[in-house]
């Protein structure tokens, strides 16, 4: 039997659905048969461990077996709350068991029988107590219990009944997708087996080889289309390069360039004098410097006589970049432009026109890029910064503007390099795993508010040794309890230092504000700059000193270590201060306390990545990636490996899953990428 053959059948004509429960289910993306087969449980309760009553610990969830003293007794505490007590014992002692308004599981409750009770035991050694506990009769009583993501309407009895309906569809011995070679070689239960002990485990070990065959499943898919996607993107570029001398570029650099700058700069050069467009990820930590690679490779290609694009997510980014890709590239003959929404209109016709001409090699800007009327000549190579801000849509906008141009991905969020892999799947990866000469690290602490007065010492010590602070807001405007926001802070900053200059930066602002804001906090008489996290990236203020992120609580690490690398820029000793009033939760401290202790952006981001889990790390779904159901990437990544080196054995051998042997492989791979992956 085929599996796939319950996508066929609506869930209403399973027992116990019906119309009003089929659309209980429906909230949950559950609509047949096999979605409810794949609807995995959230979590497990292990009942085979049972405990005696004497040996039960206090404060910790546990299983007791034990024999019900008398029937419960009914105590009406106040209008509205009615106790139902009663004991329970075995030949080591007597647990008291407590229900809450609930005369139906009192009722179920029968002197003299055997039960195995589940929950929080209290008390000390002459008196346990568990306060509603779960319970089944002992002989009816299952070692392991799932539990199911739920929505209104629907409970987990219901949803377990519904579950236990379903799965004598699905016969242990079911049509299995992946080879048998391959379940041998990795050790892998057939499917029809683990689908059944996912959802109905005989052990926690029975529970173990289901979930890790099913794992392996899900991330075998998800790297096998990923291969299947770069083999899409192998059509042919017409802006094939040929070797060219970088020692006039990497000369002409104020500073010695890394040997990881060298490599990545190779890896690309590499790829562009091929006969398939690169697809490359430049993945590097805050100043490792990844405009110094984008730069030489603007070079490489504007000497081959094709030109480049560079797409940034804000004007203050893309004009940055525009005054370091001119300062470096103007001197060795490379002109190069900038093109955002504020570029006035009579300098915007003269730089389109250039640009079509093929008189301006390297263009850079924001989302204008985009327009209509930006016609390239020879547009050989485009590079997007921080590209987790674009939708994958706007870049290949921009490519489509060349006939397959080189593509590079520039990042300055630290990703550990397989999931790197798996967010910008059809790219290759460089990464810039070393920091410039001369980058001394940031101290950080982390304290609360109450030490404001010693911060704003600290912060006038700072300007006065003629050094420049930065002071982020989690918002804009007052309207979250007592969240700093950057207006009032900053009107509180100035009356607090009215002898200094203090500038204030938000997303709200107009693109001309913000401009000039930042060109005072940068170039001008500003000492303090109070912003919302639009500073986040690419902003470079050799000066600034001191970085203070208010209510540090409300941000990701990834995201703190982001504004941390604002500070530190030049030759002075700089520091982060982060402010939080939540660090007696033990989970803000630790999350406050890795950036205190490590500024390893690559350890920062796994840290993160532990503490928030997968989904909110990465945030929206990239590149229309299926969401992972049962693996987990904080503690499969050894899995993963495994998965991934399958999925290459398979393709390396049949590159388009046309073998007859691999059909069902090809079919859940396009079910699951059906919005990049089509039939060949």
């Amino acid at each position: 039997m085929r599996i796939e053959g319950l996508k066929q059948m609506d869930l209403r004509f399973l027992k116990g659905v019906g119309e009003k429960r089929a659309q209980c289910f429906a909230r949950l993306g559950v609509h047949t048969a096999y979605d409810l087969l794949f609807h995995y449980p959230r979590a497990y309760e292990d009942w085979s461990k049972q405990v005696p009553i004497r040996d039960a610990p206090a404060g910790e969830v546990c299983a007791v077996r034990a024999v019900l003293s008398y029937p419960p007794r009914e105590h009406r505490i106040r209008r509205g709350m009615t106790l139902y007590k009663t004991e329970a014992f075995d030949e080591t002692g007597t647990v008291q068991i407590t229900l809450f308004n609930s005369v139906y599981q009192a009722n179920k409750l029968v002197q003299g029988k055997e039960y195995i009770f589940y929950g929080k035991v209290e008390g000390g050694p002459f008196l346990k107590t568990m306060s509603s506990p779960k319970f089944v009769a002992a002989s009816d009583s299952a070692p392991v219990y799932a539990l199911y993501p739920l929505t209104e309407g629907l409970t987990q009895n219901i949803v377990a009944k519904v579950v236990d309906s379903l799965l004598p569809l699905v016969p242990e011995d079911a049509e299995d997708p992946l080879p048998a070679a391959l379940r041998e070689e990795y050790g892998l239960c057939p499917l029809g087996v683990a689908l059944r002990a996912v959802h109905r485990p005989e052990s926690m070990e029975a529970l173990g080889r289901a979930r890790r065959r099913l794992a392996f499943e899900e991330l075998f898919y998800l790297q096998l289309g990923l291969l299947l996607l770069k083999t899409r993107t192998r059509q042919q570029t017409e802006a094939k390069m040929q070797p060219v001398p970088l020692d006039a570029y990497w000369a002409s650099l104020p500073f010695s360039p890394t040997g990881a700058q060298r490599r990545a700069v190779e890896e690309a050069c590499a790829d562009m004098q091929r006969m398939t467009p690169m697809n490359r990820l430049l993945q590097g930590d805050v100043g490792s410097g990844k405009t110094a690679v984008a730069a030489a490779l603007c070079y490489f290609c504007a000497k081959n006589g094709w030109q480049a694009a560079m797409m940034a997510p804000t004007e203050i980014l893309a004009r940055q970049h525009f005054q370091t890709l001119a300062r470096t590239l103007a001197p060795l003959g490379i002109s190069v432009g900038l093109l955002t929404g504020s570029t006035p209109a009579a300098e915007r016709r003269a730089l389109l026109a250039s640009v079509e001409a093929g008189e301006t090699a390297v263009l850079v800007g924001t989302h204008a890029l985009l327009e209509g009327k930006v016609q390239f000549a020879r547009l050989g190579l485009v590079i997007t910064d921080e590209q987790h801000r674009f939708g994958v849509e706007q870049r290949g906008l921009l490519a489509q503007k060349g006939r397959q141009p080189h593509t590079l991905v520039m990042s300055a969020t630290p990703i550990p390099r397989t999931l790197a892999l798996m967010i910008y799947g059809d790219l290759d990866v460089s990464v810039l795993d070393e920091l410039p000469a001369g980058r001394t690290p940031v101290r950080t602490f982390a304290v609360g508010s109450g030490l404001r007065e010693r911060i704003n010492a600290f912060i006038q010590k700072q300007v006065e040794g003629g050094h420049k602070v930065y002071i982020v807001c989690p918002l804009v405007e007052e309207h979250e309890g007592n969240l700093a926001s950057a207006v009032q802070y900053a009107d509180a900053v100035r009356r607090r230092f009215p002898r200094y200059h203090v500038e204030l930066l938000h997303g709200r602002m107009k693109p001309a504000q913000k401009d000039a804001a930042m060109e005072a906090f940068a170039h001008g008489d500003c000492s303090i700059l109070v912003s919302t996290t639009v500073i986040e990236v690419g902003v470079d203020v050799p000066e600034a000193t001191l970085m203070i992120v208010e209510n540090a609580e409300r941000f990701g690490l990834g995201q703190l270590h982001q504004l941390r690398g604002r500070v530190g820029r030049g030759g002075a000793e700089s520091f982060c201060i982060l402010v939080s009033d939540l660090l007696r939760s033990p989970e803000t401290a630790a999350r406050l306390e890795t950036m205190t202790q490590t500024t390893d952006g690559f350890k920062i981001a796994e840290r993160d990545l532990q503490l928030r889990g997968p989904g909110d790390f990465f945030g929206h779904r990239q590149h229309g990636l299926p969401l992972l159901r049962i693996a987990d990437l904080c503690s499969d990544m050894q899995l993963l490996h495994e998965a991934a080196q399958a999925a290459h054995a398979v393709y390396d051998g049949d590159e388009t899953l046309s073998d007859p042997a691999h059909l069902p492989l090809r079919e859940r791979v396009d079910t699951l990428f059906e919005q990049n992956l089509t039939a060949n």
